[in-house]
């Protein structure tokens, strides 16, 4: 192997890893990958014999162009209000540990959208620190502040996100349970099933290409939402795992026209995030 070869193979050692610091600061797939591979251009053009730590490296480079990508999104709020992340799809098998792999590094819708409202700064603290490990010395320097005003940023992302995101019950199997219940009482038309399954103060979003994205709050309301819009949908969901949880693709042909994400907490329906916006379906990969 020649020394770009090896180059290459360094950088695809680490690119999953790169991806994941992508998905969580941007929320998107297409455009994570597209922070990942400034990372190789800026790699191969840099002095790789000065790089004592690749990983580490990387991973600084990937966060300062995601951080430039989401302050351009401030710039243009008109573009931001009510985004609703790609999804990550899978329909795993429980025999295939490279799924599993995906399931244990996943992060939830509830937790993208809470992550969607912090500024930026804020946001790549929480990332790479509390989701990744990387100390505050490391990310002082990405973000132009003091180790001490990047640990406030942390903090204040820390506190907006208890605050605001519902903790997923940690069993998928009985997400699914829940799940099954709420489809099979939408396929029905039975409205008290339905209030049964939801959480009262259960949160409704949806995101399609025409901006129809303001979030309809409460269990009465939400119910209502789902006879009148959703209903003639429900028969066309296909169980799978959408960002780690249990989820539904609606696919009336072989392309899904919508993914459903579904928050499941203590035993109820918290969260249904339904996007319906092509733009996001794009990089959806149903594996069955």
């Amino acid at each position: 192997m020649n020394e770009r070869d090896v180059l290459t193979a360094e950088f695809e050692r680490h690119r999953r890893h790169l991806e994941a610091v992508g998905y969580r600061m941007l929320g998107s797939v297409s455009e994570a990958e597209d922070a990942v591979q400034e990372a190789w251009l800026r790699l191969d053009r840099a002095d790789t014999g000065a790089i004592s730590n690749l990983g580490g490296w990387l991973t600084t480079v990937v966060a300062r162009v995601c951080l430039d990508m989401l302050r351009a999104r401030r710039s243009r709020p008109e573009d931001m209000f009510g985004e609703l992340p790609e999804p990550i799809v899978t329909v795993p098998r429980a025999d295939d540990p490279e799924e599993a792999a995906v399931l244990a590094d996943s992060v939830g819708l509830a937790l993208l959208v809470v992550l969607d409202t912090l500024a930026p700064a804020e946001r790549l603290a929480f990332v790479l620190h509390d989701m990744f490990g990387m100390p505050f010395e490391e990310i002082a320097p990405i973000v132009g502040r003091s180790v001490a005003a990047t640990r406030q940023l942390a903090s204040r992302a820390r506190r907006r996100v208890r605050g605001s995101a519902p903790t997923p019950d940690p069993d998928l199997a009985e997400q699914r349970r829940v799940v099954d219940a709420f489809l099979a009482a939408a396929r029905a038309g039975d409205f008290d099933a339905l209030i049964e399954v939801l959480d009262p103060d259960v949160v409704f979003r949806i995101d399609t290409r025409a901006g129809d994205r303001l979030p309809v709050e409460g269990a009465e309301a939400v119910a209502n939402q789902i006879l009148t819009r959703g209903r003639p949908f429900a028969p066309l969901g296909r169980p799978a795992i959408v960002n780690g949880g249990a989820g539904v693709i609606v696919m009336p042909g072989d392309r899904p026209i919508a993914v459903v994400g579904f928050t499941v907490a203590g035993g109820r329906i918290a969260e249904i995030d339904v996007i319906a916006n092509p733009d996001k379906l794009r990089t959806v990969d149903v594996r069955s």
